[in-house]
């Protein structure tokens, strides 16, 4: 249930915490003071769309937060958890918050963890249902009436089932078109893919074989370069005439070799030098092997550079990189092969269409059984409340009716329509023929009060849904409000004092101060109530224009209440 609502900075309410209790409160005020704008706050904290226009003047940003106690929301809680959203500190609590910014931003929190505005308004829908004065315009709608009726029966495993095979029926049906359609070109596709495979099977191009033949490339084409540095090398180290690395060292050693006083600097000299002697020698060893080795090879070099260049005009007619091409070919194979086997593919999407299809109808005439027994059942409910309404003659019907669709349907087969006869021997008429609005508010009531009961929602809104309606059928519309009040919380906006009476809690909507647009809150002890339900019922703006018949008069409605 909602504990309690801040508002900060919203329309004409500067600050305002109001706290709200089990059972049905009601909510009245005088014209102005902003009962219905806590309902529009409200919305906001739930995941209503909003702008900046809902900003106080002065203010750079409105900031909304609704608590509400979740001990008897099992679901809501289960939900809260499995999206990481559920409070570590007090769990059976949830708190949700909106900010709308003055540049146009919107931010929303459940349980101080930022989430979407889609997400709030999830959470907000598990929480609490808001029905206003104007929903009787979307009973105009037929779709309105089939969620009413949906929502009535409550078998939500099953209407999911019907969603969820139409869904799959869709799919399949989609793709089974899909390999229809190809068949007109299927023969030139094939014919192409066979045609490019031809090719690149005959290029035969492995996996990393362009970049061995592009390192053997270069070393081919540099042969002539490399050979002269390697001859130069060996002229150097052993083979030159004048003078060479070999002749320089041996001669070096002979030197030390003939000398007749050896310092011990001189023998290490005599060592370093002949082991550079022998370093030499080696290198010269290897560099001769090289070079007799070494060989330049043009009919290898042509040959790579045609096999390069094979691959790289397959590459451009391919629109792709050469070291692509075995890759592509891998792929057009598999789309051959799938080309190949699409008549087993449409044949195993054909016999999942007739299996789909025949699932669909089993659980959509399941569906149609308990839309009719519900249509009946949620029918002769809503008689009864229209008869308490000051409508004794009027009558409802949930009709039911084929909708004669070949295709499955995620909202199964018939569509739902409330007709109505207001006068007996009338036949009945859709909802939209009704000449009266009083009528229609009437109708719109009884169905709201219906629905809700079988609702799941601990919170229930009603904003001036009594508009239009005084006396006796002022006083049903409380009694009703106030049964659903017994069962869970009920939070009713109203102008009518016989409605205001019936509640187990009033709260009274005022001006700040006399003469400005602030507005405040407050719950009225009994003496209170008494004086408000007064001015409710003879139009008085001051207590002292109170008369005791007056305040007698509401007292006995608050008795009786």
């Amino acid at each position: 249930m909602l504990t309690q609502l801040s508002i900060r900075h919203y329309a004409i309410v500067d600050s305002l915490e109001i706290e709200f209790r089990p059972g049905m409160s009601v909510i009245t005020g005088e014209t102005g003071a902003g009962k219905s704008i806590m309902l529009g706050a409200l919305g906001l904290a739930l995941g209503d769309r909003a702008d900046k226009g809902v900003i106080s003047s002065g203010a750079s940003r409105t900031d909304i937060s609704a608590h509400f106690d979740t001990h008897d929301q099992p679901l809501a809680r289960e939900w809260l958890a499995e999206n990481e959203l559920l409070s570590d500190d007090e769990p059976e609590l949830c708190l949700l918050r909106r900010v709308v910014t003055d540049d146009g931003r919107s931010k929303g929190w459940v349980n101080g963890y930022p989430v979407t505005m889609q997400v709030l308004k999830t959470v907000g829908e598990m929480l609490i249902d808001i029905h206003s004065q104007h929903e009787h315009q979307s009973l105009l709608d037929r779709a309105t009436h089939q969620r009413l009726l949906d929502a009535f029966i409550g078998e939500h495993a099953l209407l999911d089932e019907v969603r969820q095979i139409s869904r799959d029926w869709r799919r399949n049906h989609e793709q089974m078109e899909a390999l229809r359609d190809q068949s007109d070109s299927f023969a030139a596709q094939l014919e192409l893919l066979n045609y490019q495979l031809r090719e690149l099977d005959a290029l035969a191009l492995q996996e990393g074989e362009l970049e061995a033949l592009e390192a053997e490339y270069k070393l081919l084409s540099s042969a002539d370069t490399s050979l002269a540095a390697a001859q130069q090398l060996l002229d150097l180290c052993a083979e030159g005439e004048d003078m060479n690395l070999q002749a320089g060292l041996q001669q070096a050693l002979g030197l030390l070799h003939d000398l007749q006083v050896k310092t011990p600097a001189l023998e290490a000299v005599a060592d370093m030098l002949g082991n550079a002697a022998i370093q030499v020698e080696e290198a010269v060893r290897e560099l001769r092997h090289g070079i007799d080795s070494f060989e330049a090879n043009p009919e290898r070099l042509e040959e790579i550079n045609q096999r390069l260049g094979e691959a790289h005009q397959m590459a451009r007619k391919h629109k792709c990189r050469p070291e692509e091409l075995p890759a592509l070919q891998t792929s057009l194979r598999e789309q051959l092969t799938a080309m190949e086997h699409s008549d087993e593919a449409l044949a195993r999407h054909e016999a999942q269409d007739m299996k789909l299809r025949s699932a669909y109808q089993a659980v959509a005439e399941r569906l149609s059984a308990v839309r009719t027994e519900g249509a009946r059942s949620l029918a002769t409910q809503i008689n009864q409340q229209i008869a308490t309404l000051g409508m004794s003659q009027a009558r409802l019907e949930v009709a039911l009716s084929a909708t004669g669709k070949d295709q499955p349907s995620p909202t199964g087969q018939e569509s739902v329509e409330f007709l109505v006869s207001t006068n007996p021997g009338q036949p009945p008429r859709p909802l939209i023929k009704i000449a009266s609005g009083g009528e229609l508010s009437r109708i719109s009531l009884a169905i709201q009060v219906i629905t809700a009961q079988t609702s799941a929602i601990p919170t229930l809104v009603f904003d001036e849904v009594d508009v239009g309606i005084g006396g006796g059928v002022a006083r049903a519309v409380g009694t009703l409000l106030r049964q659903l009040g017994s069962k869970g919380q009920v939070l009713c906006v109203t102008h009518q004092a016989q409605v205001a009476s019936q509640g187990h809690t009033h709260l009274f909507v005022s001006k700040s101060l006399p003469g400005t647009t602030g507005t405040r809150i407050r719950e009225l002890d009994a003496e209170e109530r008494v004086r408000e339900i007064a001015r409710m019922l003879g139009g008085e703006t001051g207590a002292e224009d109170f008369t005791p018949e007056s305040l007698a008069h509401a007292q006995e409605m608050l008795n009786a209440g």
